[in-house]
C-alpha cells in the first residue's frame, strides 16, 4: 500500500474527488482555526481550558454527522454521502484525542493524578470510556478488517450509538448549569434515533418526517427541562419558558426544529424531482417529428422504438 492511497480526498481508484477533498478541508478546518487562535494568542484569558472544551464539541460534533450520513443517504437519495462516512468518524476520533491530549497537558503530564482522576470523577470516567470505545470503532474502519470481521464488524459499529449517548452524557456533566450545546446535540441525537426507529418504508416519507419535528422538539425541551430540574438548582420552569418567548431566540429547540424541518424540505424536494417526467431523448424526438411528416411508416407491433432513458429512480437503498 502505498502512501498516496492513504490520502483521504483520493477515491478508490486513486483520482482527486471533489466531494472527498471538500469534506475533508470542512473537517479540518475547525482544527486549523484553533491552531490559529493559539498560535496569535486570540483564545480566552485561558487558552487550554478553551481548547480542550472545544476540541470535546468538534468530536460530539463529528459523531452527529457520521450518523446523519444514513439519513441523508435515504431522504436525498444520495448514496454517494456514505463515502464520506469513514472519514467523518476518523476526524471524530481525532477531535476526541486532541481531547483527550489537551487534558493530559492541563494535568502537568502527572500519570498517576490523570489515573485517579478518571476513576473517581464520573463525568471523567463517562468521557473515557465513550473515547476508547471511539478508539476501537476507528481502528476496526479498515477494509480489512471489515473483511476479516464479516458480519462481526457490523454488530461492533453498532456500538456507535450507545458511545455517542455516553459523549452526550459526558457534555452534560462538563456544562454543568450551561448545557446550551449539550441540549442542541442530544435534540439532533433524538432525531436521529428517532428516525432510525422508523419503519424502512417511511424513512423517506416528508409527511411522516413532518409528524416527528415536534416531537422532537418536544423531547428537547423536555430533556432540557429534567437537566435542570435534577441536576441544578437553576429554576427549570423559567428556562422551559423560555423557549416559548421569541425575545430569547434562537434556543436549542429552535434550532433542533429547524434541523429536522430541513430534512422535511430536503425529502419532499427530492419527492419532486422523482416525480418529474424523463426527458425524451434526441432519438424518439427525432423519429415523433418523422412520423408527423409522414416520412416513416407506424412500426408494427413489437418494433424496436427510440430509446429513452430511463427516470433518475435509483434502486432500494439499504442502511
Amino acid at each position: 500500500m502505498s502512501l498516496l492511497s492513504l490520502c483521504p480526498w483520493l477515491d478508490r481508484r486513486g483520482r482527486v474527488s471533489a466531494l472527498r477533498l471538500a469534506c475533508f478541508a470542512l473537517l479540518c478546518a475547525p482544527g486549523v482555526w484553533m491552531l490559529y487562535l493559539a498560535y496569535t494568542g486570540a483564545f480566552d484569558p485561558e487558552p487550554l481550558p478553551a481548547a480542550l472544551h472545544e476540541s470535546g464539541k468538534w468530536a460530539v460534533r463529528g459523531l452527529l454527522l457520521a450518523l446523519a450520513v444514513t439519513p441523508l443517504r435515504w431522504t436525498a437519495v444520495w448514496p454517494e454521502c456514505v463515502l464520506l462516512r469513514r472519514m467523518i468518524g476518523l476526524s471524530a476520533l481525532a477531535y476526541a484525542g486532541l481531547h483527550v491530549a489537551l487534558y493530559v497537558a492541563e494535568q502537568g503530564y502527572k500519570p498517576l493524578t490523570i489515573v485517579s482522576e478518571i476513576a473517581l470523577r464520573f463525568y471523567l470516567t463517562i468521557g473515557f470510556v465513550a473515547f476508547a470505545g471511539m478508539a476501537v470503532l476507528g481502528w476496526t474502519s479498515t477494509d480489512a478488517a471489515l473483511r476479516r470481521m464479516g458480519k462481526r464488524w457490523k454488530r461492533l459499529h453498532r456500538l456507535i450509538y450507545p458511545i455517542t449517548a455516553l459523549a452526550l452524557f459526558h457534555h452534560f456533566l462538563q456544562g454543568k448549569i450551561d448545557v446550551t450545546e449539550a441540549t442542541l446535540s442530544a435534540g439532533l441525537f433524538l432525531w436521529l434515533m428517532g428516525w432510525r426507529l422508523l419503519p424502512a418504508e417511511r424513512r423517506a416519507n416528508p409527511w411522516v418526517l413532518l409528524a416527528m419535528a415536534p416531537v422532537v422538539t418536544l423531547l428537547t425541551a423536555g430533556l432540557e427541562y429534567a437537566w435542570y430540574a435534577l441536576a441544578t438548582r437553576l429554576p427549570a420552569e423559567r428556562i422551559a419558558a423560555a423557549n416559548l418567548d421569541w425575545a430569547m431566540a434562537p434556543r436549542p429547540v429552535h434550532w433542533v426544529l429547524l434541523a429536522a424541518l430541513g430534512m422535511v424540505l430536503v425529502a419532499f424536494w427530492r419527492r419532486s424531482a422523482l416525480a418529474r417526467p424523463a426527458p425524451r431523448s434526441d432519438a424518439g424526438r427525432n423519429e415523433q417529428g418523422r412520423a408527423r411528416d409522414g416520412k416513416i411508416r407506424d412500426r408494427p407491433a413489437g418494433a424496436p422504438q427510440g430509446r429513452h432513458p430511463l427516470p433518475d429512480r435509483p434502486g432500494p437503498v439499504h442502511g
